[in-house]
């Protein structure tokens, strides 16, 4: 960005801070679209990426006192449109309603070999995450969710107490999602696997 372009946005931040609604209108038409593709990029959803970006400009407004010029604006705005995507995809992929639209909406699915490839895509995203456990951890989970057995069968089989399966269970799911929620294809694992498999 221009020193002169930059300078001007740092004025804009401050002047928005202090309530005037004029600058936060240029802000806004200065991101807005920036901010629209990105959603569309990851949701597929015209509707429902513009709603993000209103989402996002709201929060910004409401928290317009708390901004600091010295910041980087566009990387603050990004950071909360991330967090309301992820937000919207993990509602999504409890709602079959919902996921269903976000889902045919999306041109990118409507292929089946692109769908196939996705999911091998997945499949790739899954190792990669399952590598971060530790190997106990890592076979109580999968004997929970591929075996399909029961915390007590599995503490049988394994000579631990149910509590301790229950604790790496938890700590399993826990460093998975984590891993799941901060990966760049976000918007393809939730819509595949998320729901079932954590």
């Amino acid at each position: 960005m221009p020193t002169d372009r930059a300078h001007q946005e740092k004025l804009l931040i401050r002047l928005l801070s202090g309530g005037n609604e004029k600058a936060f209108e240029q802000l806004f038409d200065t991101y807005r679209n920036i901010l629209y593709k990105y959603s569309y990029s990851m949701l597929g959803s015209k509707p429902h990426a513009e709603e993000i970006v209103q989402d996002v400009f709201l929060k910004v407004w409401q928290k317009r006192e708390t901004l600091s010029p010295e910041l980087s604006f566009k990387s603050y705005l990004f950071t909360i449109t991330r967090n309301r995507i992820i937000t919207f995809l993990k509602k999504a992929a409890k709602d079959q309603e919902l996921r269903e639209v976000i889902f045919y909406s999306s041109r990118k699915f409507t292929d089946s070999t692109d769908l196939h490839i996705r999911e091998t895509e997945v499949e790739k995203i899954k190792k990669e995450a399952l590598n971060l456990l530790p190997p106990r951890r890592r076979q109580i989970f999968e004997m929970s969710r591929y075996e399909g057995k029961s915390y007590e069968e599995i503490a049988k089989e394994l000579g631990l107490s149910k509590n301790t399966v229950r604790n790496q269970m938890s700590m399993a799911l826990e460093t998975l999602r984590d891993f799941l929620l901060k990966h760049k294809h976000i918007s393809i694992i939730l819509f595949l696997f998320y729901k079932n498999w954590l």
